[in-house]
């Protein structure tokens, strides 16, 4: 059957570079955090003053500092430059690795998210999509609410005739504690404009994104 739906690139991520600058943020409160996680220490029995752990509440700040980095900056902002161009196929980048907090544990989330768009005259570059997902992820989230972002954002900025964001993530909340089920994964969806109202249109976009060469 021939598609409707021309693809314009598809892309493998893992060598784009999307990383979010993590230089020491001003708005950042690192004394505070380094004096509760040693609250926290002496709360488990632990002697937060003992050689391996004297280090450790600055470790930890400057981690939280790099996890929560999206909170600080407003991702939208990526999708501001973009070029104009006039067709109307499929831009699709798959296999965008992510990672975010749970805000319900502060235990880690991690997965790849795949983003199709059909343009309506406008185009980003891909690095910014990857962006985009990075800075949604970068802070206390839940699936969900971060699968809804990035599809929205892409919506109201890009301004698509449609757009697909599926995740798919492992979440420690799952694996270490709780159920303890290794191995276990999360899939989240966000339909938009055309995708979600023509199934044709729609199966077509999810035939690229799980194709024959398409994701594991």
């Amino acid at each position: 059957m021939r598609s409707h739906l021309p693809v314009r690139r598809i892309r493998d991520s893992a060598t784009d570079d999307a990383a979010i600058p993590t230089a020491r943020d001003q708005f950042f409160d690192y004394g505070r955090i380094e004096g509760a996680v040693r609250e926290i220490l002496l709360a488990i029995g632990e002697d937060p003053d003992r050689e391996g752990l004297r280090a450790t509440p600055g470790r930890v700040a400057r981690s939280f500092a790099e996890l929560t980095a999206g909170i600080r900056m407003d991702p939208r902002s990526y999708l501001k430059t973009v070029f104009r161009e006039k067709y109307n196929q499929v831009v699709l980048l798959r296999s965008i690795p992510f990672h975010s907090l749970c805000e319900h544990h502060l235990l880690p989330f991690t997965g790849h998210a795949h983003i199709a768009y059909l343009p309506h005259g406008r185009v980003v570059g891909l690095s910014k999509i990857a962006r985009l997902v990075e800075g949604f992820a970068l802070r206390l989230q839940l699936q969900e609410r971060l699968t809804d972002q990035i599809a929205d954002a892409i919506m109201e900025e890009l301004r698509p005739r449609g757009a697909i964001c599926i995740l798919e993530a492992t979440h420690a909340c799952m694996t270490i504690r709780g159920v303890r089920k290794p191995g276990s994964k999360m899939i989240t969806s966000a339909i938009r404009g055309v995708f979600q109202k023509h199934h044709a249109s729609r199966s077509e976009a999810l035939a690229l994104i799980y194709g024959t060469s398409g994701v594991q």
